[in-house]
């Protein structure tokens, strides 16, 4: 960490930022578009990101022995004009690669989707936005979201800032998140730890995921 990154932490810690919200009773998992237009580094839109996969199944799979909800979500578009997608198409040429029924919206394997989870489709940033999501969580007594998945500058931030915004407890597992910009993705870190959610290690989710399993025997 260089001296401006220390100095800048210690500027928001001596004014009371960053602070833990913790992790409530009822997580679900939230897993940002791990899709093959995003993981598939030889796509306009994509990046490698092999290592942020690998620690997001194995939070997944804690998950998964837990019961706990997961829900995955995926970007696509109807329209042949884009009309769907909005004024954002005019900012980023890779979204016409976010056709509905092509390979490139669908999941990437490496996340072992399972039968039971759900899959939610969304047309911008945040998974909140314009969807359902609101309800599948309220209507299962969710109360916390563990965050994993891409990008974290753009749709993991943009849904973790809309959790706390409906209530929900946002907890984003560093080692489970990625970016096509390394810069990007620190910035996106610690700007959401200061002010919008809790990021934690792989080791603190899982930890917390098999914990609620316990509580429930």
């Amino acid at each position: 960490m260089s001296t401006d990154e220390r100095d800048s932490e210690q500027f928001f810690r001596n004014r009371g930022f960053g602070l833990k919200i913790g992790f409530g009773a009822k997580p679900a998992i939230l897993s940002i578009d791990f899709i093959n237009a995003f993981t598939d580094a030889s796509m306009p839109l994509g990046s490698d990101l092999t290592a942020e996969i690998g620690a997001a199944r194995e939070a997944l799979d804690a998950g998964r022995e837990a019961g706990v909800p997961i829900i995955h979500t995926s970007v696509s578009y109807d329209d042949a004009d884009l009309v769907d997608a909005g004024v954002w198409a005019l900012k980023q040429a890779g979204t016409t690669t976010l056709r509905s029924g092509t390979p490139a919206v669908e999941l990437d394997e490496r996340v072992g989707f399972r039968t039971g989870e759900q899959i939610l489709v969304k047309k911008y940033a945040s998974a909140f936005f314009g969807t359902d999501l609101v309800p599948r969580l309220v209507s299962q007594g969710v109360d916390t979201v563990i965050v994993l998945g891409c990008t974290t500058s753009g749709c993991v931030r943009a849904s973790s800032v809309d959790a706390v915004q409906n209530g929900f407890r946002p907890i984003v597992v560093r080692e489970a998140v990625g970016d096509r910009s390394p810069r990007a993705h620190e910035q996106a870190l610690f700007d959401l730890e200061q002010k919008y959610a809790d990021v934690v290690s792989l080791a603190e989710a899982v930890a917390y995921l098999r914990s609620t399993a316990a509580a429930q025997v």
